[in-house]
């Protein structure tokens, strides 16, 4: 799961529901300089959907995106 990028920003996101996880990755994204990312950890399978089609709409990058265990983790960049 990309072990080789420093995350600027952690969130966990566990026990939030759809569309929270979205939602405060769109708040913290303005946190972290352009180039940055958020690794952000959520338990809500919809977070796999939103999170990147949130990214896509908004000209960020999701760099990985994978289940490890009963979690969703995210990398995701601060493109603008």
């Amino acid at each position: 799961m990309s072990d080789e990028i420093k995350p600027d920003l952690e969130l966990d996101l566990k026990g939030l529901l759809c569309p929270l996880p979205m939602v405060k990755v769109s708040q913290r994204i303005k946190d972290v300089p352009v180039g940055g990312v958020i690794r952000a950890v959520a338990t809500d399978p919809g977070a796999m959907a939103d999170i990147p089609a949130w990214a896509k709409s908004t000209g960020n990058e999701v760099v990985s995106a994978g289940k490890v265990g009963g979690e969703f983790v995210f990398l995701v960049k601060r493109v603008k």
